[in-house]
């Protein structure tokens, strides 16, 4: 039976992964909006005025204000699709999707399959049934803490492959798979470079976990127990009840998802220095430099992103599990 509720759960999550892999391409790009790209330095030169005698001295402007501008808006998820297919192309919406197949096989099998484990274990009749919300909760944040650490690596390289076409082109990895990711960046980096940021994957993946999961269970109790009868668990039961959950784990984890993504995409300067110190070091100076708000920043994709995944996940989670009823 525990084997059974990992293959459903790996299943469900692979083919939600790789239907919504384009949304979540458009997140980690609109996430990473504000950071400095590597650009060459300006070269600037001073204006020269020239008197009779032939000397040059240093022309300094008198009271003269230039106007500040206003920094311009910035784009939306259709203007970075939009701008991802004029600049890379189509094929670039599945830039990764190598990496999002073994993050949801390494990840989201474990966390779905442990919950499943966990929820029938404290479950007063073994079956996973009236199951409190707060232990509900509980099986989440330690499935998706467990999960997360598993599927560590891959979340790294699939990052690093979505945020690739937005790097001039000097400064892109082109990594050609997510095998050839994690082999380069364990030669060239190190093991523990495949831990990039796994502190922030744990912090997050607990948080969805939790939300998401005990949020549809508890929804779909609730849905069933007020419509009664036959049909009442249905199709329309399990998308309504996984659309709550999508928003209610989009809501909860989006902040820790932005200072992951730009911790997982940081690269070291030519001096060996890296952007972000840590996590918090991360957040102070994103919400310093961009305002507290940057921590919602793509925020729409993330829903948009989210609440589909959430959806297709659990209604074909619903549907392997008629499937598989009998095995």
């Amino acid at each position: 039976m525990g084997v059974k509720g990992f293959v459903e759960g790996g299943i469900a999550s692979i083919v939600a992964g790789c239907s919504t892999h384009p949304l979540d391409l458009i997140k980690v790009r609109m996430q990473l909006q504000g950071e400095p790209t590597p650009a060459p330095a300006a070269q600037l030169r001073p204006a020269m005025a020239f008197h009779n005698g032939g000397g040059a001295t240093m022309a300094l402007p008198q009271h003269h204000h230039l106007p500040t501008m206003a920094p311009p808006p910035k784009p939306g998820p259709i203007s970075v699709g939009a701008q991802i297919l004029r600049s890379e192309g189509p094929s670039a919406l599945f830039s990764g999707v190598s990496a999002t197949v073994l993050r949801q096989t390494l990840y989201s099998t474990t966390r779905m399959g442990l919950y499943d484990i966990m929820k029938k274990k404290w479950s007063p009749n073994g079956d996973g049934a009236s199951l409190p919300l707060h232990r509900k909760i509980a099986a989440g944040l330690l499935a998706g803490g467990i999960g997360a650490a598993v599927g560590n690596p891959a979340d790294v390289a699939m990052v690093r492959m979505q945020a690739d076409g937005r790097l001039p082109l000097a400064e892109r990895r082109n990594y050609k798979s997510v095998g050839d990711a994690i082999l380069r960046m364990a030669r060239q980096e190190g093991v523990k470079s495949l831990w990039t940021g796994s502190t922030l994957t744990v912090n997050r993946a607990m948080i969805v976990t939790a939300a998401q999961l005990s949020t549809y269970d508890q929804a779909k109790e609730t849905i069933v127990g007020w419509r009664h009868g036959e049909g009442a668990d249905s199709l329309g039961t399990h998308v309504a009840a996984s659309f709550t959950a999508g928003i209610v784990a989009a809501a909860a984890s989006n902040p820790v998802d932005v200072i992951k993504t730009r911790i997982m995409n940081m690269q070291k300067g030519v001096d060996g220095s890296v952007p972000y110190a840590g996590a918090v070091d991360c957040a102070m100076k994103t919400v310093r430099a961009e305002g507290p708000m940057s921590l919602y920043r793509g925020f729409v994709p993330t829903v948009c992103r989210q609440g589909p995944f959430t959806v297709v996940l659990f209604v074909t989670l619903e549907q392997v599990r008629r499937l598989l009823k009998d095995f």
